[in-house]
């Protein structure tokens, strides 16, 4: 399977952004999908998580009230809307897929090579 991210950018304070997440070689529907990011010289961070069937969402409190997660089975695509950015949000996001509770766990777990954030005036 693959994750391909896009949508990254650099863009000022109070700005947004949309990421994207196209996914393929795997049952889309049968996978949780979680944005990670990861700043130059701290931990990753899982920002955003979404169930299999789109009805959980949660949030890292740093972004919760501005970002926003999706899913489309029809296209197997994973959105991130990012809205109120702050230049404390730069950072690489990337896109998790993880076997979700109809499958076996010992399904694989994959991750996107990720896209670059710029928060900056």
């Amino acid at each position: 399977g693959q994750l391909v991210e896009s949508g990254g950018g650099l863009v000022q304070p109070g700005g947004s952004l949309t990421l994207s997440c196209a996914t393929s070689g795997f049952t889309f529907t049968a996978y949780v999908f979680r944005w990670y990011r990861q700043a130059p010289g701290k931990e990753r961070e899982r920002v955003a998580s979404i169930n299999n069937n789109g009805v959980t969402r949660t949030y890292a409190d740093s972004v919760r009230g501005r970002f926003s997660i999706s899913r489309d089975d029809a296209t197997n695509s994973v959105f991130l809307r990012m809205m109120d950015l702050k230049p404390d949000d730069t950072a690489v996001y990337l896109c998790q897929a993880v076997p979700g509770p109809t499958i076996p766990s010992i399904n694989p777990t994959y991750w996107g090579q990720g896209t670059q954030v710029t928060v900056s005036s």
